[in-house]
């Protein structure tokens, strides 16, 4: 729903969202009340101690404040239960109780400092039960109060007062159309501002220089563009991305339609080629993995890894001039030795230097598939995650190849600095002195697979011959044009759910539609939609049946909004309204609509097993298109489907089970044979 207006300004939360922190305020309350009432009972007319005086007084008071607090708590809770998300009516009473409700944290501060106060008074000589009940009384009262600042700081929206300087009723619209210009500037350059501070309070620990802040600036005006077209607060997105995951998880397991199972059997000689690429892509998702260095290492082996790496970093290494980059005690070098099991001969170049659009990467020789490899590590860092976000398009114009492709500037800009390297410096006319007869072979996980791809096209009319194997790249990369270009060099690698392979601006814009659509025709309070969810994600079970507006709704009814929906949407806080007539939920023209780059392979859980200590898995994996992962799927798997181990785990599955086949065909040859 709309964010709560109190004091004359809009916050980041909603006249539902009390019912849960007010119900856990009012258990921890009453139980609070109770203990004092049982020890004034217990105590009524012992209190002829030194300092007793004080204690009768200071309990009666603390027994009404108490009730107070309780009754208003109970109020503000029932009142919040009232209502949906998009019908807020029946809430209308609750700013006032919340008004009194924080009116009664001035009382309950200065009777804490009176109860601070009277237990450290050294006169006072009651006994210690009682000195100890009532120093955790004022102990509980101060974490309270701390408590509700630091919940205050963080439902606090620096936009919020803009409200007062924007007039919601039509008259507003009346002004001239060059002070509406002007004041929609002032709004969008104040967004901009206030999501730039955060960045750089987030990237406070990293070095900052020319590219940061140009960094900050554009993904200040992505995150301002991308959230200004609604009013939603936190718990309305988490309300409906377990609404989201419920109805999605429904529809898959209705029965398909058989024409949609059919079209996914592949022929025999699209079957053998898939086999193929997933033993190469098996193998490479070693070095994929290997580029993350010592963190992966320990993440994959955490109770041997640290022991083993502490051999390692007392070897003299032969191949220091080649490693740029920090590498203390040896420790990333190692764990890529250990993982790709290669040898300190076998690695031509080795980079952990890591700025924004600068990111580390290794050439090493392949000698089991005869190929130079070039493996591009994924997010790890400040640094990287700087690069995801800078998420503008840009022109790729390649001679011979395309024109007006589109891609991702970021990671254009890591390829290029990778690009630079490996040509200007010589690295790879090093390596292929070394072995001329070897293929190229680019690699990279996530933000590695989205690098090694756009490298992959800089480089392939230098080398014709040269593969690309993308695991989980980011959906955003490539324009159509690019993307059916690369299907002739590169294969992406998809498991699951994987969030990070389905995002792009566009796919975002979809998700947040399905949000607004999803939670504003819900007919369900908020809260029991949280409980649920929560309970559903935790324990499993069946999807909730939330009836909505939209049940017994025509097709073409579904198509138009409705009156929930635009409220949301059109009727939305005056600090992130936009005075232009602007289509709402529509993409922002500088974000176009980008693919996945090459041919995609998607692996899929078929089933699993869980055991105690362990489970396995059966995968399935299938030739696929991009039109599959146009839309972001809501599932507790959505971030672990997108870790390196997990991807490596179920490439190795589907190359084992492919060899075991091999295996018990050739058996069954020779048994026919005889």
């Amino acid at each position: 729903m709309p964010g709560l207006v109190v004091f004359g300004r809009r916050w980041a939360i909603g006249s539902d969202d009390f019912v849960l922190p007010g119900a856990f305020e009012l258990f921890v309350r009453l139980l609070w009340w109770i203990g004092i009432l049982a020890l004034y009972a217990v105590h009524k007319g012992r209190f002829n101690c030194p300092g007793g005086g004080l204690l009768h007084s200071y309990l009666l008071v603390l027994l009404v404040l108490l009730a107070a607090i309780i009754c208003a708590l109970s109020a503000l809770v029932y009142v919040s239960m009232q209502g949906t998300i998009s019908n807020p009516g029946p809430r209308k009473s609750l700013p006032k109780l919340l008004y009194t409700r924080l009116l009664l944290y001035f009382p309950e501060f200065i009777w804490a400092v009176v109860g601070a106060v009277w237990v450290s008074d050294s006169s006072v000589q009651c006994e210690k039960t009682v000195i100890n009940v009532i120093m955790g009384t004022v102990i509980a009262s101060w974490v309270i109060i701390i408590f509700t600042i630091i919940g205050v700081v963080i439902v606090f929206d620096p936009l919020g007062g803009k409200k007062t300087f924007y007039l919601t009723n039509s008259v507003s619209r009346n002004l001239e159309s060059s002070q509406s210009g002007q004041l929609l500037y002032n709004v969008k350059n104040t967004a901009t501002r206030v999501w730039e501070k955060r960045i750089r309070l987030l990237c406070c620990c990293i070095v900052q220089d020319d590219d940061h802040r140009v960094a900050f600036t554009s993904i200040a005006e992505l995150f301002r563009t991308y959230f200004s077209d609604t009013d939603l607060v936190p718990s309305d997105i988490a309300a409906g991305l377990t609404l989201l995951h419920q109805e999605q998880d429904k529809m898959e397991s209705c029965p398909k339609e058989p024409e949609e199972v059919l079209c996914h059997s592949p022929s025999s000689l699209v079957a053998d080629d898939l086999d193929v690429e997933l033993e190469n892509a098996a193998h490479y998702m070693l070095f994929a993995a290997a580029a993350y260095g010592w963190p992966y290492y320990i993440y994959t082996n955490p109770f041997t890894a640290l022991c083993k790496l502490n051999g390692d970093c007392c070897r003299n290494r032969t191949t220091d001039s080649d490693i740029t980059g920090s590498d203390r005690h040896n420790f990333h070098f190692g764990s890529i030795l250990r993982i790709t099991g290669l040898q300190y001969r076998d690695f031509i170049h080795i980079s952990f230097h890591n700025k924004i659009y600068e990111i580390p990467f290794f050439v090493a020789l392949d000698h089991k598939k005869e190929a130079i490899v070039v493996a591009v590590r994924g997010t790890l860092s400040f640094e990287d995650i700087l690069t995801d976000l800078s998420a503008d398009c840009e022109d790729l114009t390649l001679e011979d190849v395309l024109e007006n492709g589109f891609v991702h500037k970021g990671i254009t800009q890591a390829a290029n600095y990778i690009y630079q390297k490996l040509i200007n410096d010589g690295i790879l006319n090093q390596a292929f002195t070394i072995a001329p007869e070897y293929k190229l072979v680019i690699v990279g996980h996530s933000l590695g697979g989205g690098t090694a791809s756009i490298l992959a096209i800089m480089l392939r009319n230098s080398f014709p011959t040269l593969r690309c194997y993308a695991f989980s790249p980011p959906g955003g990369l490539l324009s159509k044009s690019l993307a059916d270009y690369t299907k002739r060099f590169i294969v992406s690698v998809i498991v699951g759910k994987d969030l990070v392979a389905r995002l792009s601006m566009p796919n975002m814009e979809d998700l947040k539609r399905r949000i607004v659509r999803i939670v504003a025709n819900c007919n369900r309070p908020k809260y029991q939609i949280l409980l649920h969810g929560c309970w559903y994600e935790v324990f499993g079970g069946d999807p909730d049946n939330f009836p909505t507006e939209l049940d017994g709704r025509n097709q073409d009814a579904l198509t138009q909004p409705l009156l929930a929906e635009e409220s949301l949407m059109v009727h939305r806080s005056p600090s992130y309204n936009t005075l232009e007539d602007e289509p709402h939920l529509s993409s922002p023209p500088q974000y176009p609509r980008l693919y996945l780059p090459g041919k995609i392979i998607h692996v899929v859980e078929e089933s699993s097993s869980r055991r105690w200590c362990s489970s396995d898995i059966k995968y399935t994996a299938r030739w696929s298109t991009e039109a599959v992962f146009s839309s972001i799927l809501i599932s507790p798997k959505m971030i672990t489907d997108h870790m390196p181990d997990v991807v490596l785990k179920a490439l190795n599955s589907l190359s084992q089970e492919h060899r075991s086949c091999i295996s018990c065909q050739t058996r069954e040859c020779n048994t026919n044979v005889v």
